[in-house]
């Protein structure tokens, strides 16, 4: 049904409840409306068939609507969160409608009156709290940007644990924050999101932008909203902010309070991030060194796959921004690096501390849950069992918390005291659970003697139904007389037609079926309601209890905050420990020097691949008084690209404060990692290989400092030789002559080895290989020299290509070698190759060559013309 249909008539043709529904949709109308029916969630007109089609459910009709049918869908409440789960990772947002009364008060109002329901939250990928639906070691993050033409204000909040971030960022490095965040959905001015311009340059996260009104981000008001969210009258307690970090959050603050409606999660103080503090790694660079995600978009095989050994889930999402955000701040480096070796130096406590880590649920999360009333019985036992195995923890330290380095002390202090809040959740709550609040079973029997009283009261009340059924049964001499229940007509005496001639006074007649007769009597209807009444009253007393237990837990949510975020602290720690012992791992040397010296490095990934046969270490030792780049050549599937890779990531391990794999490393402080390996298209945004190609290195050239490290692999293989030799001269140039960064380069053009008679600092490494009786063996060491083959005629054979092809590509490959033996060496110094930085001489133009050329005193007329023409032609 068309967006016309719609429309809300103002005549009677409209039913009442469909007009309550337009209501409601109209002001929610970029979100499916769920729209509680009973124990269903129904959806009408477009809603209904986008999520028929989504959910893979039927589309039936329900009336008509001018003069059209209504399409209709619906999905039982019980089990919605299932079908949300898969319209929210769809990309759709749901807004749920719930009754907010029962039909019986409705009808108070008149016959016609229509239970009256409201819109009590807004479901959207960013805002996400549900357990069942988030990742448990990855957070959610909700994203807020107000560009500008040089400056960009972030924000971003995860608000199942409450962390709220801001960030000003370079406007052109966009879209490095953004891969480095990872948001879950974007909020941006509705203006900006109209500039075509924006939103090609930033193609890729066009799918999760949430365009907003531009007075959302007007200052004033973003400022007024966190003032009013955090209480306070200034935001100096906070930190120093600029005007477009201020929008960003305010901005991201306001759209929590219209999809929360009222339910405000618990946000942690905004913390300022500054960019000089974290390494910057592009898009291209994360995804080249598969760093949370394989090309192919698996876990396997990234480095977040070797380094997680954590047991919480809050461990592994602090794990998870390690790695996506390592650090430039060495005291912060050395801290981690301190917890690591303390752990190595007490096993003991190390195995101690995992052995309860593995009984701590998400503390943060549940709490979160319980803050914003979404809380269910598990959340209260998850806050009882975290502070429980958190209080044994600190015990562990308590002895030998003295010989702890520094780093430890805040930590454990922040573990806090919880033994009052432990005691009363554990005296109050039942040792199995039920799944609802509503459904009571929840505090325990002890816990509150009025509670306790009504349920007797309620459980005796069923003795005394099965007494009164086998008293009817005497009376009657009916041996089959039983006393049910139904949701209808509540207790009733049920017999067989057979017997039902039995029954006379005191029992009432009130129902007559096929295969039996219903009876009831007024002692069992005054039975009923004693039932009736201390059943509910022993549920309200306990959800009274609960809500007390939730606002008590809720008064020390800062504390409880505090001790979740020390446990993850300690689990990742320990988790770094416990692979270092089990890895080899060493501690890196980290400082403000230029150093990259490696010995004995191995790749984090590859070595945990292949346990068959051992890893080949190699050393790397880029120095800028000698060699800071390294020219690599070598055969195919000689493991340059397992080099390059293998040094980017223990340069970046030693950047998030782990240990690393190595004999011994020490690096110098790294402001941005580069990486330029592999080959893919973007055939979406319409740059194939060789663009893709380009664009990243040219991003590299553009971005790299002298403190950066840069690994490239193949430069210019996508093109012509002349074209891509030129390309990949010209690259070894410019990194060696103006960007004086470290780095490695690995090519297949053996004829740039010839670079190092000129570039004082560029050095020339090779895999070594092994001939043997017409075989190659790959010896994977790199050594220092230089390769003539690539034997990539030996891998074509390797992969099986016809013998046909491997013998005509052998003897075209000799025809070729000494053709080349007799030509000019490609990379003698030509102009062509010349730097621009080198080349002083001023280019003249063609013309003024050729009038050079000309002797004027020879030429006739009609030459004068013929050259006038000719010049003219050149122009």
């Amino acid at each position: 049904m068309s967006s016309t249909a719609l429309a809300l008539p103002q005549d009677d043709t409209v039913t009442p409840m469909m007009r309550q529904y337009l209501e409601i949709k109209g002001s929610h109308p970029d979100a499916l409306l769920f729209y509680r029916m009973g124990d269903f969630y129904e959806l009408f007109f477009e809603d209904a068939v986008t999520a028929a089609a989504a959910l893979d459910i039927a589309l039936t009709r329900r009336g008509r609507h001018l003069n059209e049918e209504i399409p209709m869908c619906g999905v039982p409440h019980h089990s919605s969160e299932a079908y949300l789960t898969k319209l929210i990772r769809l990309g759709h947002k749901v807004a749920i409608c719930e009754q907010m009364e029962n039909p019986a008060e409705a009808k108070k109002r008149g016959y016609k009156a229509v239970v009256r329901r409201e819109v009590v939250r807004i479901i959207t990928p960013g805002t996400l709290t549900e357990e069942n639906i988030l990742e448990a070691k990855h957070h959610n993050y909700l994203l807020a940007l107000i560009p500008g033409e040089k400056v960009t204000g972030i924000s971003w909040v995860d608000i199942s644990t409450g962390h709220l971030k801001t960030q000003l960022i370079p406007s052109p490095q966009l879209g490095t924050y953004l891969s480095q965040i990872d948001p879950k959905e974007i909020l941006l001015p509705d203006t900006r999101a109209a500039d075509h311009h924006f939103l090609q340059t930033h193609k890729a996260w066009a799918l999760k932008f949430t365009p907003q009104p531009s007075s959302k981000f007007n200052l004033k008001n973003t400022e007024k909203n966190l003032l009013h969210v955090f209480g306070v009258q200034t935001l100096d307690a906070f930190g120093s902010f600029s005007t477009e970090e201020i929008t960003a959050c305010g901005a991201l603050v306001a759209y929590l309070e219209l999809t929360q409606k009222g339910q405000m999660p618990r946000l942690a103080p905004p913390q300022r991030i500054l960019s000089q503090d974290i390494l910057e790694i592009d898009a291209a660079t994360r995804r080249n060194l598969e760093l949370t995600q394989t090309l192919s978009g698996n876990l396997k095989g990234t480095l977040l796959s070797v380094l997680d050994r954590t047991l919480t889930s809050g461990g592994g999402r602090l794990l998870y921004e390690h790695i996506t955000c390592p650090l430039r701040d060495i005291a912060r480096i050395q801290k981690r690096q301190d917890r690591i070796a303390f752990f190595l130096e007490h096993p003991a406590l190390k195995d101690a501390l995992r052995h309860h880590l593995k009984a701590i649920p998400d503390l943060r999360r549940a709490l979160c849950r319980l803050v914003i009333d979404r809380g269910r019985p598990r959340d209260l036992a998850a806050v009882r069992d975290a502070l429980h195995e958190s209080s044994k923890i600190r015990d562990h330290f308590d002895s030998i918390l003295h010989l702890a380095p520094p780093a430890f002390q805040p930590i454990i202090n922040d573990l806090g005291c919880h033994e009052t809040l432990i005691d009363t959740l554990t005296r109050a709550l039942c040792p199995s659970l039920p799944a609802l609040m509503r459904e009571g079973g929840i505090i325990a029997e002890g816990f509150a003697p009025d509670l306790d009283h009504m349920r007797q009261l309620r459980d005796e009340s069923h003795q005394h139904i099965a007494r009164l059924q086998g008293q009817y049964i005497q009376e009657t001499g009916v041996p089959s007389l039983k006393i049910k229940h139904n949701n209808v007509l509540g207790f009733f005496i049920e017999v067989t037609p057979l017997h039902a001639s039995k029954i006379g006074e005191p029992f009432i007649h009130r129902q007559t079926l096929a295969g039996a007769v219903r009876f009831t009597t007024t002692d069992l209807a005054d039975l009923e309601a004693k039932i009736s009444k201390a059943g509910e009253q022993a549920l309200a007393i306990e959800l009274g209890l609960i809500e007390k237990l939730i606002e008590t837990i809720c008064q020390n949510a800062r504390a409880i905050e505090k001790t979740a975020d020390s446990l993850d602290t300690l689990d990742v720690a320990a988790s770094f420990a416990d692979l270092a012992a089990s890895r080899n791992y060493v501690r890196p040397i980290v400082d403000n020097s230029f150093n990259f010296n490696i010995t004995g490095g191995r790749h984090p990934v590859v070595e945990t691949l292949n346990t068959s046969t051992p890893f080949v270490a190699n050393d790397c030792d880029l120095n800028p008084d000698h060699q800071n780049l390294w020219l690599i050549t070598g055969p195919n599937m000689g493991g340059k690209s397992t080099f390059l890779r293998q040094n980017a990531l223990i340069a970046l391990m030693a950047h998030i404060g782990s240990y690393v794999p190595a004999t011994s490393v020490h690096i110098g402080l790294i402001d941005k990692l580069y990486s330029r390996v592999g080959a893919a298209d973007d055939l979406a945004q319409g740059r194939s290989t060789f663009m893709v190609e380009m664009v990243e290195t040219a991003a590299i050239l553009n971005q790299a400092t002298a403190r950066s490290f840069v690994i490239l692999d193949e430069i210019g293989r996508g093109t012509a030789t002349y074209d891509g030799l030129s390309l990949a001269w010209a690259t070894i140039e410019h990194l060696h002559n103006l960007t004086h960064c470290r780095g490695l380069f690995a090519t297949h053009y053996h004829e740039l080895t010839e670079l190092t008679d000129t570039l004082k600092h560029l050095g020339c490494h090779t895999v070594q290989v092994k001939e043997w009786k017409g075989d190659v063996i790959f010896l994977y060491t790199i050594a220092p020299g230089s390769a003539d083959r690539s034997y990539g005629i030996h891998v074509a054979k390797l992969a099986g290509l016809p013998e046909s092809v491997i013998d005509r590509a052998e003897t075209l490959l000799k025809d070729l070698e000494v053709s080349n033996k007799t030509a000019r060496p490609i990379c003698a110094p030509l102009p062509l190759f010349d730097h621009a930085v080198r080349n002083t001489e001023t280019p003249t133009h063609p013309v003024v060559d050729t009038l050079k050329s000309l002797d004027p005193n020879t030429l006739s007329p009609l030459d004068a013309l013929h050259q006038l023409i000719k010049l003219k032609g050149m122009v």
